[in-house]
């Protein structure tokens, strides 16, 4: 028999980053155990999907689990973070491939795998030209070398700081796929796993990005990278990228990774330039601007900088 523990329930308002009406479940975690598997599930309302980040035990009984719980909740996709040895049986069971997590598990690697139970959400608007905009990324030259800012401040941030940070993304962002408008929330991810580094002109915070660290496998996703428009082109993602993986490395984390928007130029760029590899596409994976959009990923084994 089944049992399982609900971990967090996250809540925000929902209607817009800005304009905030209506406070609904936004994602809940659970773990879920049996007498032959237990894992890690995250019921992402906001996304539309369930994401296994984490399990152990037979792969045919987490199938029939996940058959379950998409009979309560009728989410669109399923991700899994498969095992090596593992991914060949989720597609078995009729998951696809969609990229790959290099090092992930403490140096082995993570097969995300996707079930999708419409097709609309299988089926992508702007596949070919996502990859039109990949290749001319990958033509982008490479350096390590990071612009000068000297009219910037740049800093870690404090919990002090997630109204500003809060306010930042409101602006940046119509829709967001985690609730970065709530200063609590972001206050909780700087007091937990998560570093972040900041750009300030005249003392406000005009540019943002995250590590959320993964103490259990060693690995961090640099994430929420938010600049105001009149800031971008200055070269201030690539500095606070690169004082995040220095963090990262002082703390033994070589695995980083960063899932960007298929359809944003600069972003892939960022990552590609700092030698990020490219390692797969998300099919809408998740709802961010104004739209459930394809996602790209990008990962670098960071033990391998000078």
């Amino acid at each position: 028999m089944e049992s399982y523990r609900k971990i967090v329930v996250i809540k925000i308002s929902i209607g817009g980053m800005a304009r905030m009406k209506e406070t609904k479940v936004f994602k809940e975690d659970r773990v879920i155990t049996s007498t032959d598997f237990t894992m890690d599930v995250s019921l992402d309302f906001f996304n539309e999907r369930l994401k296994i980040e984490d399990y152990r035990g037979n792969v045919d009984s987490i199938h029939k689990q996940i058959m379950r719980l998409l009979a309560d909740h009728p989410f669109s996709k399923v991700i899994v973070y498969s095992r090596q040895e593992d991914w060949k049986k989720f597609l078995s069971l009729g998951y696809q491939f969609e990229a790959l997590f290099s090092g992930f598990f403490n140096g082995n690697d993570a097969y995300s795998m996707a079930f999708f139970t419409e097709n609309a959400r299988r089926t992508s608007d702007y596949w070919v030209y996502e990859d039109e905009t990949l290749q001319q990324v990958q033509e982008v030259e490479r350096t390590l070398d990071v612009p000068k800012a000297a009219q910037y401040k740049i800093r870690k941030a404090e919990a002090t700081d997630a109204r500003a940070l809060s306010e930042l993304y409101q602006a940046v962002f119509e829709i967001y796929p985690t609730p970065m408008n709530d200063p609590k929330y972001i206050e909780k991810l700087i007091n937990q796993d998560s570093v972040f580094y900041v750009a300030e002109s005249d003392g406000k915070i005009v540019s943002a990005a995250s590590a959320d660290i993964n103490t259990t496998y060693h690995n961090a996703e640099l994430t929420d990278c938010a600049t105001l428009p009149d800031h971008r082109k200055k070269g201030l993602m690539k500095i606070l990228i690169a004082k995040l993986e220095c963090e990262l490395k002082e703390k033994q984390i070589y695995c980083a990774y960063s899932i960007a928007r298929s359809l944003s130029f600069g972003m892939n760029a960022v990552f590609h330039q700092r030698y990020y590899d490219y390692k797969g596409r998300f099919t809408k994976n998740c709802n961010i601007y104004n739209k459930l959009e394809d996602m790209n990923l990008w990962v670098c084994d960071l033990s391998r900088r000078k």
